[in-house]
């Protein structure tokens, strides 16, 4: 059976998971935030199958986010560098640890971010640079774009809508 393709959906999350949404990607693109670039790296750190790794690698060059690069001629080898797509991605990754660590870590945090300068844990929350809010405050909703149309609009204005009054 296919999967369904989802980059033909209005929906934003819809369209970023057609590209990331196998957890073997982003597991590729959190390896290239913490210096991996090399297929060899990749198969070690994630104990990949190198097929299965190939197929990742290619899929996020050709969705922008990775670039291939070579690094040696005799014979062929290629590193794979974050593109400012995959740097955008960054946030994303932050947001998902603190998630994690938060909800699924009994033990406790394997993994947190820190200020290199004063070795203080930050606390990643995804704000509205505008506001300086947060974006899990009630007063924010989404709302149909631009460019939404038929039930994509509808829908969220009757969110956006129900949350007014």
């Amino acid at each position: 059976m296919q999967r369904k393709r989802l980059d033909d959906m209005q929906c934003p999350v819809a369209r970023s998971l057609e590209r990331v949404g196998e957890w073997w990607s982003i597991l590729i693109l959190r390896d290239c935030t913490q210096g991996l670039t090399r297929f060899d790296e990749f198969e070690k750190s994630l104990g990949i199958a190198p097929n299965m790794l190939t197929r990742r690698l290619t899929d996020l060059v050709e969705a922008g986010l990775l670039e291939r690069r070579q690094y040696n001629e005799r014979p062929p080898r290629f590193e794979y560098v974050l593109t400012e797509r995959g740097r955008d991605f960054q946030p994303v990754l932050a947001a998902l640890m603190a998630w994690g660590n938060k909800h699924f870590a009994p033990e406790g945090a394997s993994v947190v971010i820190v200020n290199r300068e004063t070795g203080a844990l930050a606390d990643p929350v995804m704000i509205d640079r505008i506001s300086g809010l947060p974006l899990s405050d009630p007063v924010f909703s989404t709302a149909p774009g631009p460019a939404a149309e038929g039930e994509t609009r509808e829908r969220h204005l009757r969110l956006l809508n129900s949350r007014e009054a």
